[in-house]
């Protein structure tokens, strides 16, 4: 099937073509068509799969085909709720490049940078508003907001809405909306919350499951390399030889270990910057571009900063640090392999870190080819601790030490009183 064969409007299909969109994804295929018969929608699909043209297109043809009355301001009819900057930007740029042939506006808003831009967008008028919960409900608590006129609305990675925390805030925008509109809704997975939100907001919805929710692209070659935790660095330097590896995004599990990395691989002369929470919005922007334009060649990345970023055909992803939950592995290795093409993914795994890929490899359903030939391979086969009986009775060993100190004290200080009373001089005194 083709993009022609899906009912899609002259005026986005000649967009599509410029940016050589010739086939949907099956996401696509699925859920353009009810989309534009007005249908609400749940799509179950991991990040990858190309969801974000899957609602993007049908929202710009429903609205291009509606009749806009002149001298009349524009007036936000479709919202696009989605949790992380960098996904909020991503959407922002598709929706501008779909739809530059319609007569429609967007606008993006998002937190961590100066409002005033933002508010004079707005104030302009939009047809369309893609938004971070955070920076969306400040700006209607101001009053700079009203979405008494969206039509349609969209909620983007649902479950990673729940995961950093803005569960309330999406309820409360939602409280803002008029009841009747068409909702399209979507989650790589389900957790209890999310159904919940689901039977609440969504009436009678197209169900489009592109994976099961916790499975990984099949076109990503995964493979795991066991090393100790002070060679990982080594590990990556020794990999980052290859001098195909023209793109690679490393994620690590803290700020301050991306930091480090990024300054271990510019000491060998390697191209890398870090992008996270710590960094502002505009530095964020700067090293995407840069890296998305081949002027950086690593990015090194933790997991909140990452969500979002699409870079076509990017090779390589390296798990420098195995997440500690599960689908989040599912989600970084998304990063590669998009939209049909081949990626690799690389994880580092310590002793620490191998109960973490036990619970990975039962998710996805399949063990994760070890590398063996390699410079690094782990030393330290166990986590050493102290028996528990050790513990006790170095504990107990110390309370009696305490105790012989406590006791040893008193009597020297009771001895002292002893001493003191038996040498004072007796008061003198004269018999009469």
């Amino acid at each position: 099937m083709k993009f022609n064969d899906l009912n899609i409007s002259p005026k986005i299909l000649k967009a599509l073509a410029d940016e050589n969109y010739t086939m949907p994804t099956p996401i696509q295929e699925q859920s353009i068509p009810p989309v534009l018969e007005g249908r609400d929608l749940l799509g179950c699909a991991q990040t990858g799969t190309g969801k974000t043209a899957a609602f993007a297109i049908p929202i710009l043809q429903l609205l291009s085909e509606q009749k806009s009355e002149k001298n009349i301001p524009r007036k936000i009819q479709s919202l696009i709720l989605t949790p992380t900057r960098e996904l909020a930007i991503q959407i922002f740029e598709n929706l501008q490049a779909y739809g530059k042939y319609t007569n429609l506006q967007s606008g993006v808003i998002f937190g961590g940078v100066p409002q005033r831009k933002q508010e004079i967008v707005l104030k302009r008028g939009i047809d369309i508003l893609v938004a971070t919960p955070g920076r969306l409900n400040d700006l209607i608590n101001q009053k700079l907001v009203d979405l008494k006129h969206v039509k349609i609305f969209v909620l983007d990675e649902a479950d990673r809405m729940l995961d950093m925390g803005f569960i309330h805030d999406v309820k409360k925008i939602v409280s803002k909306i008029p009841s009747k509109k068409q909702t399209l809704f979507f989650s790589a997975t389900m957790p209890k919350e999310i159904t919940k939100m689901v039977n609440s907001i969504l009436v009678n919805p197209v169900k489009v499951e592109i994976t099961p929710v916790s499975s990984t692209v099949d076109t990503i070659n995964q493979s795991v390399y066991y090393v100790d935790k002070e060679n990982k660095r080594k590990l990556l330097l020794d990999i980052l030889e290859d001098k195909s590896i023209s793109s690679v995004l490393v994620f690590t599990r803290t700020k301050h270990g991306a930091d480090r990395v990024v300054r271990e691989l510019e000491r060998s002369k390697i191209a890398a910057q870090a992008i996270h929470g710590n960094k502002s919005q505009n530095a964020r922007q700067r090293a995407l571009n840069s890296f998305k334009s081949g002027e950086t060649r690593v990015l090194v990345a933790t997991d909140i900063a990452a969500r979002g970023i699409d870079i076509s055909e990017l090779s390589h992803v390296i798990n420098f640090d195995l997440p500690d939950v599960p689908e989040t592995y599912v989600h970084r290795i998304g990063r590669t392999g998009r939209a049909g093409h081949s990626g690799i993914a690389i994880s580092f795994c310590d002793i620490e870190e191998k109960k973490n890929l036990k619970d990975i490899e039962k998710l996805i359903g399949k063990e994760v080819p070890e590398v063996k030939d390699h410079q690094y391979p782990m030393l330290i086969t166990k986590i050493i601790e102290i028996p528990k009986v050790h513990r006790d009775q170095r504990v107990k060993v110390k309370s009696t030490t305490r105790r012989k100190k406590e006791s040893d004290a008193k009597k020297s200080q009771s001895e002292r009183r002893f001493s003191d009373k038996s040498t004072r001089k007796k008061p003198y005194s004269r018999k009469g």
